[in-house]
């Protein structure tokens, strides 16, 4: 069994409220993180630790990791006994199913998380996309609350979106909301996924860090150096910085051309970047709409644990 340091949070402000006491996992691309909450929306026992990547039999150990974990809640909070379960993962995810459709960085398709994890664990078990739950929280809970028309974009190593039209969520089986991997440039640089041009190539994080490097042989420490080298006037970072504004707004326009959405909800790490995000990308996407429905563009409010929120939200669902 994988020792997991839980760290108590008893205390913390959520917005989650009460319900049943439920899990959270959310598996990542390099760490999973997972929580319990109990029935007043406490979140206990924080933890975070490395997903254990496996080739071929990594869904296996994930489930297997989500058993270390929930027995682990039981011996430090035996007092709160969850009802329910809600696993969170990256790639082409079929919420309804409960399949994981496929993950190239992980290593699986078509695995039936669901059933696999409430036949090891005997919970009931709840299986969703990690940013369609991100996206989730901040609709029920955080700065997309106001709206029925809305998209929550999250920028981090990659990019992608949660959909929701009038006040549904559109998830197309697991296909929909990969806005990262819209073309914004036929000819720009190859993408993971095998395209060219993809969004997520030129203006997420990630992209910012392997395309200054390229550009300049010099390696940044993240995508906070290249923004910072951008205000300093570094010609490199700066015209890397413009493409992906420009990437950006040229998504968000589609968006609006498509869908009219009422706001875009913006997340992930970049969006820390505060003002010198949201000012030049709300000025380049009106100068790209003309009759369009104007949506606003507002930074994501719940932060860093939105996806651990989004996917308690949908595990007390299933329970109640």
């Amino acid at each position: 069994m994988t020792d997991v340091t839980l760290t108590s949070v008893v205390g913390q402000a959520l917005p989650l409220g009460n319900g049943e006491a439920v899990i959270a996992v959310d598996v990542g691309g390099t760490d999973t993180k997972a929580a319990l909450f109990d029935t007043s929306g406490r979140m206990l026992g924080l933890s975070r630790t490395p997903t254990p990547v496996d080739g071929e039999r990594t869904a296996f150990s994930v489930i297997a990791r989500v058993q270390e974990l929930t027995l682990q809640f039981a011996a430090h909070f035996p007092d709160v006994q969850p009802r329910a379960v809600g696993l969170l993962a990256p790639g082409v995810v079929d919420d309804d199913a409960g399949i994981g459709v496929l993950s190239t960085n992980l290593h699986w398709s078509n695995v039936p998380f669901k059933k696999l994890t409430e036949d090891l664990i005997h919970l009931p078990t709840t299986f969703s996309h990690d940013v369609r739950a991100a996206g989730e929280a901040e609709f029920r809970l955080g700065a997309a609350r106001p709206y029925r028309n809305v998209v929550v974009l999250v920028i981090g190593t990659g990019i992608a979106g949660s959909l929701f039209i009038n006040g549904r969520a559109h998830t197309g089986a697991g296909y929909a909301g990969e806005i990262g991997h819209s073309i914004v440039d036929p000819a720009g640089p190859l993408c993971g996924c095998g395209a060219r041009g993809c969004l997520e190539s030129i203006a997420s994080a990630g992209a910012l860090v392997r395309r200054y490097t390229e550009l300049t042989g010099s390696r940044p420490s993240g995508a906070r150096e290249v923004l910072a080298l951008a205000q300093a006037g570094d010609a490199a970072a700066t015209a890397i910085w413009s493409d992906a504004l420009d990437a950006l707004a040229l998504s968000i326009a589609q968006l609006a051309a498509i869908l009219a959405p009422e706001a875009v909800v913006i997340g992930g790490g970049l969006a820390q970047a505060g003002d010198r995000l949201f000012v030049p990308l709300r000025e380049r996407v009106n100068a790209l709409l003309s009759f369009h429905r104007r949506p606003v563009i507002v930074p994501a409010s719940i932060g860093e644990n939105a996806g651990l929120l989004g996917g308690a939200l949908r595990a007390r669902d299933l329970v109640s």
